[in-house]
């Protein structure tokens, strides 16, 4: 299943270190970040977990769930837990999905059908593609994705501020320019006439007829 901006979320219901959920359920009226890890005791994510722990507060501000995914059993995401507060000075206050057999990594598409159906005897190098990050609406869309590879630590400042960006653009007719950062100036998209502009968004500049700059709308 190949998955695009605008597809669905795929459903699933799985175990979580805070109880079992469905996940379109577990998501309700909010917004959601689901990312994945290829494994377990791992260096790289064990310092993404800490960083999204400490941005959990910055996260329940823009109404956004946080939910994390490794391909190993629950049981070892709780020990690994307690890794991830002793050398990240933060404890994971989020929900992380229990995924052994494989079933949410390949309806993500991060790991082909032929992957088998067990995680056990599996490397992380075997599960190198499970490295995505996924920016899910209150409509159950996929409003963004980003895929890391091993070797590179996501930004989660960047995740946040593509939040940002996504959330004004569902809520306002408007696309954001490159590193935008909220309070910044917003674009006025080609879909939106002169006319209707002059009411949405008063004194915007035009730069050129496709490019048209505002005050960010409250």
């Amino acid at each position: 299943m190949s998955l695009r901006i605008n597809s669905e979320a795929p459903n699933f219901t799985a175990e979580t270190t805070q109880g079992r959920i469905t996940f379109h359920d577990w998501i309700g009226d909010s917004w959601a970040i689901l990312f994945s890890h290829p494994k377990d005791f791992t260096p790289v994510c064990t310092t993404e977990l800490g960083a999204v722990a400490r941005l959990k507060p910055e996260f329940d501000k823009r109404r956004t769930k946080v939910l994390g995914l490794s391909v190993d059993p629950v049981g070892d995401h709780s020990r690994w837990a307690r890794d991830i507060e002793e050398t990240q000075g933060a404890a994971v206050n989020f929900p992380m999905v229990g995924d052994p057999d494989l079933e949410v990594a390949k309806l993500y598409d991060m790991l082909p059908e032929e992957a088998g159906s067990t995680s056990e005897g599996r490397t992380a190098a075997d599960n190198a593609t499970v490295r995505s990050v996924f920016v899910i609406g209150p409509d159950k869309k996929i409003k963004a994705m980003l895929v890391y590879p091993m070797s590179a630590g996501r930004n989660f400042d960047e995740v946040l501020r593509l939040l940002d960006a996504v959330q004004i653009a569902a809520s306002h007719p408007v696309a954001t320019p490159v590193n935008w950062r909220p309070g910044d100036d917003i674009i006025i998209p080609t879909s939106v006439s002169d006319e209707e502009a002059k009411t949405r968004f008063p004194g915007f500049r035009t730069l050129k007829p496709y490019l048209r700059m505002a005050s960010q709308p409250k």
